[in-house]
């Protein structure tokens, strides 16, 4: 896809996505992908040479390879939405087989998935496409539902997998957030002793964050996050695209919540989407740790939200897109072709870092 059909795919929303010109937080404030990422970004730090190598093997794969830009495939929603509800649309993903197929054909980076899925074909294609162990989840089967991650495998198992990396989940904000931050930040420094990337689900989780608006996708909160995401050495993070912005604001008129500045919206942000993802970005030590945007849910208009997704991503100074329900919920020719629009965002010149 070039980018006069992406332009025409986007519609309305082209001339504001791709027009825009002017962020809050300037360009030369942030460290943009590129084919040296590992060499620029990693090589001053504390990882090992494995981990530097693990994460090259990342950026190397796929359509993407050498481009700095990660397209990956992420499908755990058979334990966090139950299987049914996630593979009814299209039963062959009840087969864990078929993920890694999609993902393979789709062009991916890599490939995210339960210890289940890669432990049943890990010796087929642990070689051919980066595996990303998913290690911790929230089962929806306990009665009432509640937001708790908990681990449903160990880092030895992802590494003798021959997992590149491994991903997690946090709730911040939620009750549980305190033991899944403990949990996690011995998990991930476990993972890179064993030379493994680390991927971090930052997710904000609690139902006081539902008022006039749905603050779990705002720019301020979602942001603070993705800081502490990267304080426990996540060295991508994952995260919604933000929707809105002053969640702090609306939290303290009920009680005192948190430390906020009027300058994040003043100063920081506007009510731009590519703006707002820019806050996300700089929240990840100005993007020394890469952003990547989540797909959502699929509906009726999936491509063209999934190429405004990856355009305000990568405009932002993002690091990519990790899309799995647009993509597994589609006969697999349709899911590929889908995968293969969004990667076309990254590879596009005429695209550019705001």
């Amino acid at each position: 896809m070039n980018f006069d059909e992406i332009s025409k795919h986007l519609g309305n929303d082209a001339e504001s996505l791709l027009g825009f010109k002017s962020p809050k937080i300037a360009k030369e404030l942030i460290h943009v992908p590129g084919s040296d990422w590992v060499d620029r970004i990693f090589a001053p730090t504390d990882r090992s040479i494995p981990v530097l190598r693990s994460i090259q093997t990342l950026l190397g794969h796929g359509r993407l390879g050498g481009t700095g830009y990660v397209s990956i495939l992420p499908v755990d929603q058979g334990i966090e939405h139950s299987a049914g509800a996630s593979f009814a649309k299209n039963p062959i993903y009840f087969d864990g087989e078929n993920i890694i197929k999609l993902a393979i054909e789709g062009g991916c980076n890599g490939v995210a998935t339960t210890l289940g899925v890669l432990g049943s074909v890990a010796r087929k294609y642990a070689h051919k496409i980066p595996f990303i162990l998913k290690i911790n989840h929230n089962e929806l089967l306990t009665y009432p539902n509640k937001s708790e991650q908990i681990l449903f495998a160990t880092v030895k198992q992802a590494y003798d997998q021959g997992c590149v990396a491994i991903g997690a989940t946090i709730y911040f904000g939620s009750a549980d957030a305190g033991r899944e931050i403990v949990e996690i930040s011995k998990v991930f420094q476990m993972a890179h002793e064993l030379g493994m990337a680390t991927i971090l689900w930052c997710y904000i989780r609690n139902n006081a964050f539902k008022k006039d608006k749905d603050y779990h996708v705002s720019a301020d909160l979602t942001g603070q996050a993705n800081h502490l995401g990267v304080t426990i050495q996540a060295d991508i993070i994952k995260q919604k695209l933000p929707e809105n912005n002053g969640g702090y604001n609306v939290l303290n008129q009920e009680s005192s919540y948190g430390k906020t500045d009027k300058r994040i919206y003043s100063d920081l942000t506007s009510e731009h989407p590519i703006d707002l993802t820019r806050y996300q970005v700089a929240n990840c030590y100005m993007g020394r740790a890469g952003l990547i945007n989540s797909g959502g849910a699929s509906g009726e208009n999936d491509l063209q939200e999934a190429l405004k997704t990856a355009v305000i991503n990568k405009r932002a100074g993002g690091m990519g897109l990790i899309s799995g329900r647009k993509a597994f919920q589609k006969p697999m020719k349709e899911g590929v072709s889908l995968l293969h629009a969004i990667q076309d965002v990254y590879l596009s010149k005429e695209i550019t870092v705001a």
